[in-house]
């Protein structure tokens, strides 16, 4: 499996970061996104909110991660639909975590076979 970069990644990890921030209110400073077979990751960080920070640091990651998990629900149909436009392929899964501390989160995409 070869890694892609070009300018797809580049316009996925910035309208995913657009993406991010209209959902949640502040988007990760950072992102990376990698294209590799049939898998598209997009990798961010720094992404907590001041709120969701101050939470975490007073004992309650849960929480915050719940808090996450329901942004992530609500955005995936957006996300779906702006990696499918950007790779000219269909999403057949989508999953999406995040780790407190220290602060990433991950976006995975699962494209419909290709005809590699």
């Amino acid at each position: 499996m070869t890694e892609q970069s070009g300018p797809n990644t580049g316009h996925i990890s910035r309208d995913a970061v657009q993406i991010l921030r209209d959902y949640s209110g502040r988007g990760p400073t950072k992102a990376r996104t990698i294209i590799g077979g049939d898998v598209v990751t997009v990798l961010v960080a720094d992404a907590l909110t001041k709120a969701e920070r101050t939470i975490a640091d007073g004992g309650d990651a849960g929480a915050v991660l719940d808090h996450r998990h329901a942004i992530q629900t609500a955005m995936s149909a957006e996300l779906v639909t702006m990696v499918e436009g950007h790779t000219e392929r269909k999403v057949v899964a989508f999953m999406s975590d995040n780790h407190i501390d220290p602060d990433f989160g991950a976006e995975i995409f699962v494209l419909e076979a290709g005809s590699d």
